[in-house]
């Protein structure tokens, strides 16, 4: 079972994370075995292994309290799984990280050094809500777009929302999707560090004419083709809010 073995608790990074586009999609367990970091197990969804690629807004970004001129407003899109962590009272549900891509070298330098995650840095451009007022909470976020290019063209990540956003149930595919607070990371060494993520439950719609279009063997590895190259199981917008992302500690499995 892990132990955390680190001494204090330290926020690391502050932030909004707002209009998370996710879509999710249904893959083989055994694809993911071996990304998994020691001191966690793969969770599932009623009985399914997902795997999720997000994307989403860093707005009012501030790393160690300070504000990084160039670098506070920023789009990111991931590719990420479930995992959970001890047992019992102590069980946490988490996520790991397969691909994360930012527009900027500086962020992605941090993330590498601070956590080891797989940040990747490429041009990057969104469409995400003008005509809904997050102060009132009133508007229709309409399409949702998020691009990111590589050297022969761009890749994206599109939805629409529908309906009225919601708090999800708990026990519901909404509910295991967006609330985890908790990141997982290999280390060089073969050990594992987890963090924590800090936000309130989010507001969640649903979405339509989800699509990736991407180069899904360069960015992620071959065999993740088959799963992300058909339709997405499910998508969802989640409203997003201000976050904190604590340091990570080093977790340490009982023999």
């Amino acid at each position: 079972m892990p132990d955390n073995v680190t001494a204090r608790r330290v926020p690391f990074l502050t932030a909004e994370w707002r209009w998370l586009a996710m879509l999710n999609y249904s893959i083989d367990p055994a694809i993911l075995a071996p990304l998994v970091p020691r001191g966690t197990s793969l969770d599932s969804w009623n009985g399914e292994t997902l795997v999720s690629v997000v994307g989403f807004r860093f707005l009012r970004t501030r790393l160690l309290g300070v504000p990084l001129p160039l670098h506070r407003d920023f789009d990111e899109v991931n590719l990420r799984f479930y995992v959970r962590a001890g047992s019992g009272e102590n069980s946490r549900r988490g996520v790991v990280f397969i691909r994360e891509i930012v527009p900027r070298r500086a962020i992605a330098l941090v993330a590498r050094l601070a956590y080891n995650e797989p940040y990747l840095a490429l041009p990057m451009r969104s469409v995400t809500p003008s005509a809904y007022s997050l102060a009132s909470r009133t508007g229709e976020p309409g399409r949702i777009e998020y691009a990111w290019k590589d050297a022969r063209a761009w890749n994206t990540l599109t939805l629409s929302a529908k309906g009225d956003p919601s708090i999800p149930e708990r026990g519901s595919e909404e509910d295991f999707i967006t609330e985890h607070y908790w990141g997982y990371t290999r280390q060089r060494d073969g050990g594992s560090v987890e963090y924590e993520v800090a936000h309130p439950r989010w507001r969640v719609w649903q979405g339509e004419d989800a699509r990736l279009e991407c180069d899904v063997s360069a960015f992620y590895g071959e065999q993740f083709v088959s799963a992300l190259s058909g339709r997405p199981r499910s998508a969802f917008l989640a409203e997003g809010s201000p976050i904190t992302v604590y340091g990570p500690k080093r977790i340490r499995v009982s023999a």
